[in-house]
């Protein structure tokens, strides 16, 4: 190992503590800490109960083991706990806390928590040089403590709120929406079956993404946010009226989803108690009380928040020791995919500057504050929630605009045709379902789509509209043509994978010779495998990846009882999308990829260290091999090698994942990157149609934005042979997830000078 110390006392030492309240994820962010950190020769100590333990000092403040960390992954809270500390508010505690951190030499912090707990890291890092002054001044400075190196801060933000700025997402808030949108999916079923309003209060403090992103994740009716309070003094009726007009219409529930800290125009609070009493006097209709309460913020951290947390928590300690002891403590964060630096006092104050916004009554400023993705999701769900579209203007051009989809099933696809059809009517437009695909097309299988025709879309797997892999060409496009004319197709939106990139590129080529094609076409990525060019991310591969880490959960749970390496398969094609994200997301020791390709001396080095690692105690181990990784070292083959290899020593079996990847209903990120992205092309649709252009574009996300490519750079983008993007970002996570899944390297065995660690959680993942 390039980093390793054999026998040697480790220059730096650091702590990580998580502080205020718990988020899922934080486990697999303490886990990220420790392996980086002893990956590097680095001395790791935990501080229990946060900044309560970094006061007490004694037992609080231990060495954390490289094994100590293995196992929790799939857990939610914090293995070494955490509290809300009144006395480091003091200037004595903070005295102390930085007595008990001298006394065992660290210099670096690593502070996981919320505004509060990254605040108090600021002034902590502040107040250092003159609480180690007056410590030296009372003599009171440990033996061997004499003149310690300035204190290095680096903060992470652990809070399901996602009310940090300075990171896309905080560490357990989309594991938080799971359970929202889980639970408002499970209400809407009842309310459906009684024809009842149902109101589901979610956390989110000063902040309204939970309740915002929850409310369009699940298609909720209504939804009242701190930042945005309900304008004019009759929005009671109002909202009772859309509630109302929407039971007409033929919906047979409402639901209305409520921040716990909304309030009105004066700053009253709106209680789920206030909301009933409205609700019940003016429908005259039952109305039931759901808060979800502390559920949001318990149970296994979702794929995104394992992933985040670890990638954070790797990055963290690397800017630690890159950068010069006492630095301005900074804020490691996620922005448009990709990793951040930023300085923790100026997020802290610009977070701070939201919450006093809304507490000033200053709401315009608030929601500018959050940003323009937030905005044009409030903008959005705006949209979304009417109980009717608004009528055309007198005289208005009406387009006439088709959708489709191509290529397997995705989650998420129907989520993207509810926005897309509610969007586009709502815009004065007539919106076109092509169902089977280009089949359909082919076929003229088209019919108008109304609003209600996608009521109750957005939490729906599968693709209601129907889909197949079809690729038109020769006498296809006559037919094409023919229907296009027939039903006045004025653009189109195509939501799927390769072969409806293709379809549309044929399309596209095809224009010379049928004129009827130079209308605007464009293309949105939905496919499990994540392996289109010109997007960083596809709807449907959250989706497929947290079923793959939730059956791996259960894969593990099995195999830990008995001695057992397991070989488990996910799907891909060509892409190890699936396969490096779900390794890195549950701890898999390796991860065969289809851009690496498998040697036999890999097989080899494998089966040497399975044996070595079971000879030595471990319980489990899980390889995940992606569908082509290669063609003749299969999974019933790498299953049999390591079998026979293993003989006596580990048990081996494999487990195909096959099509529940493709299955089930869509993940809150699946649902608010569809409605996104449909949104963004039916602007775009509108825009390019009025002026009768034939522009044609594939679209997707990509350093957190929505980018356009003309269909003409498909081929340059793309590794045809293959089907997946030339350039595929995840690919330089590798070195994280090797530090991660690798045996403790042999600098984790220097002496820690008497001091106990911390017990193993576990022996092995």
């Amino acid at each position: 190992m390039k980093h390793m110390m054999s026998q040697v006392e480790p220059k730096r030492r650091l702590a990580v503590l998580t502080s205020g309240g718990d988020a899922p994820g934080m486990n697999a962010a303490i886990r990220a800490v420790v392996r980086t950190a002893l990956d590097r020769g680095v001395k790791v100590y935990a501080i229990y109960e946060g900044y309560r333990g970094m006061v007490e000092g004694g037992s609080r403040i231990r060495p954390l083991t490289w094994d100590a960390v293995g196992g929790i992954l799939q857990r939610g809270g914090t293995i070494i706990g955490t509290a809300r500390c009144e006395v480091f508010r003091t200037r004595a505690g903070r005295l102390q806390a930085a007595a008990n951190l001298l006394a065992h030499r660290i210099d670096s912090l690593v502070v996981i928590g919320g505004d509060g707990s990254l605040a108090g890291a600021v002034s902590f890092h502040d107040e250092w040089p003159e609480l180690v002054a007056e410590l030296a001044a009372h003599g009171q400075l440990p033996q061997g403590s004499a003149n310690p190196p300035p204190l290095s801060i680096a903060g992470i933000a652990g809070s399901i709120d996602n009310d940090i700025i300075g990171t896309d997402m905080t560490i357990g808030a989309d594991t938080a929406l799971h359970r929202i949108t889980e639970a408002i999916d499970a209400i809407s079923s009842t309310a459906a079956s009684h024809q009842r309003t149902f109101i589901v209060e979610v956390m989110g403090r000063h902040c309204g993404y939970l309740a915002l992103m929850g409310a369009l994740a699940s298609g909720a009716d209504w939804v009242l946010i701190p930042s945005d309070p309900p304008q004019g003094a009759d929005w009671e009726e109002r909202m009772c009226t859309v509630l109302r007009t929407g039971r007409a219409a033929g919906r047979r529930d409402s639901i209305v989803v409520v921040a716990e800290g909304a309030c009105d125009r004066q700053g009253n609070r709106i209680t789920c108690e206030r909301l009933k009493k409205i609700l019940e006097e003016r429908l005259q209709e039952e109305v039931r009380v759901t808060i979800l309460g502390h559920i949001q913020r318990g149970g296994p951290p979702s794929a995104f928040d394992r992933n985040l947390s670890t990638i954070l928590g790797y990055a963290a300690v690397d800017a630690l020791l890159q950068t010069p002891p006492g630095t301005e403590p900074f804020l490691i964060g996620m922005r448009g995919n990709r990793i951040t630096r930023l300085p923790l006092r100026e997020c802290v104050a610009q977070s701070q500057a939201v919450t006093q916004a809304i507490l000033n009554r200053e709401f315009e400023r608030a929601m500018t504050l959050r940003g323009p993705n937030y905005q044009a999701a409030f903008r959005t769900l705006r949209t979304l929630v009417r109980a009717l579209p608004h009528e055309p203007e007198p005289g208005q051009q009406r387009l006439r605009l088709a959708v489709l989809h191509s290529g397997a099933p995705a989650p998420g696809m129907n989520t993207a045709v509810r926005a897309a059809v509610r969007i586009g009517i709502d815009k004065g437009h007539i919106m076109l379902g092509v169902r089977n695909g280009f089949q359909g097309l082919i076929a003229g299988d088209v019919e108008e789509l109304n609003w209600m025709s996608v009521n109750g879309w957005a939490p729906l797997g599968g693709a209601e509209l129907g889909t197949n892999r079809k690729v038109p060409n020769g006498k296809d496009f006559y037919a094409i043509a023919r229907t296009l004319d027939a039903h006045q197709v004025q653009g189109i939106l195509m939501i799927g994978g390769w072969s409806g990139y293709e379809a549309m590129y044929q399309l596209f080529l095809a224009r010379d010779h049928f004129p009827t094609f130079n209308i605007p076409l464009v293309c949105v990525p939905a496919t499990i495998d994540n392996d289109l060019p010109g997007s960083e991310l596809s709807i449907g591969a959250d989706t497929a990846l947290n079923s793959i880490v939730e059956a791996v959960d259960k894969i593990k749970q099995s195999a830990v009882a008995s001695r057992r390496c397991f070989v488990v398969e996910v799907m891909g094609h060509y892409c190890g999308y699936l396969a490096q994200m779900s390794g890195l997301a549950t701890g898999a020791e390796r991860v065969y990829l289809p851009e690496e390709g498998i040697t036999l001396n890999d097989l080899q080095a494998d089966v040497t260290a399975l044996r070595t690692a079971f000879q030595h105690g471990k319980r489990l181990s899980v390889m995940i091999r992606s569908e082509n990784a290669h063609p003749r070292y299969t999974t019933s083959f790498l299953t049999t090698l390591f079998a026979e290899e293993g003989a006596g020593i580990f048990d081996v079996r494999q487990a195909i994942l096959g099509h529940l990847q493709q299955g089930g209903n869509p993940t809150p990120f699946d649902r608010i990157l569809a409605t996104r992205l449909a949104a963004t092309s039916i602007d775009f649709l509108i825009t390019e149609a009025s002026r009768a252009s034939s522009a044609a574009v594939f679209l997707g996300l990509q350093g957190g934005q929505v980018h356009f490519h003309h269909l003409d750079d498909l081929p340059r983008l793309a590794d045809w042979s293959h089907h997946r993007p030339k350039q595929q970002w995840w690919l330089d996570l590798r070195p994280i997830a090797k530090v991660m899944a690798q045996p403790a390297p042999r600098s984790c065995f220097h002496s820690f000078a008497g001091e106990q660690p911390i017990p193993e959680n576990r022996i092995d993942e």
